[in-house]
């Protein structure tokens, strides 16, 4: 099998199942940066992390991070791993928001994924209640929303990181913020996520999950985090297309 053959079995396969899932689903949580847009294709999350580093080294405190993480191209995993070593010193919340800065930047440059824009806008419009639940800031989202005049879509219900940043996804705690928020049960939700640790956040808070990947390497990575196949979309017009037949 072809990597392109593999791609359109793999889209065919979740088609068939996808207006079931659609018309039981009453409120959807999204993450951000995939589903909905490309955060970093603009402001690449690797420069990200090196500015991080040389934040930490013109505050001195570069020493606090392992080589593993001088070398990370990941600034979430870096500043997720230091407040585990490091909780609740101002050095971390400081880091946090440095982040956030670059985020909003990033923001700006952001690429909307495709399908993405018409797949919200149709969802609402055949009453279907969305949230956003996502590792990055809330702020960072709603810019993007913002500029995309999508925000109305989900505010209020935007959850992103906070400064308790154990909370990060795979815990669930974003995903039960909406929940409880909008008084949604899991059963009635889906999430559509691009990772394994919204994989495993939704599993966690029992809510349907779909994967989306946009290359081989994100279709593998979610095969690796137990995602099956037919949960797997590679293109949001499918589901658009659900929606639309909704």
């Amino acid at each position: 099998m072809t990597p392109e053959t593999g791609r359109t079995d793999l889209v065919a396969l979740a088609a068939e199942e996808l207006g079931e899932l659609v018309r039981g689903t009453r409120y959807v949580l999204f993450d951000f940066d995939g589903p909905i847009c490309r955060l970093f294709a603009g402001y690449p999350a690797s420069r990200i992390a090196e500015e991080q580093v040389e934040w930490l080294r013109a505050h001195g405190r570069v020493n606090l991070l392992t080589t593993e993480e001088l070398r990370s191209p990941d600034p979430h995993w870096v500043l997720s791993s230091l407040a585990a070593r490091q909780p609740g010193i101002d050095l971390v919340l400081d880091l946090e928001e440095h982040l956030t800065q670059c985020e909003l930047r990033a923001a700006g440059g952001a690429w909307p994924t495709p399908y993405a824009d018409a797949l919200i806008r149709t969802w609402v419009a055949v009453g279907t209640q969305l949230a956003i639940v996502t590792n990055n800031s809330a702020r960072t989202a709603e810019e993007y929303l913002k500029g995309r005049d999508l925000l109305s879509c989900f505010a209020p219900h935007i959850y992103g990181r906070t400064g308790e940043l154990d909370l990060l996804k795979p815990h669930p705690y974003t995903l039960h913020r909406a929940l409880r928020a909008m008084g949604a049960a899991p059963e009635d939700t889906l999430m559509i996520g691009d990772s394994s640790t919204d994989h495993a956040a939704a599993r966690t808070a029992g809510v349907p999950f779909l994967g989306y990947a946009s290359s081989d390497s994100a279709i593998r990575r979610m095969r690796d985090a137990g995602v099956p196949e037919r949960d797997i979309l590679l293109s949001l017009e499918p589901l658009l297309k659900a929606v639309k037949g909704s």
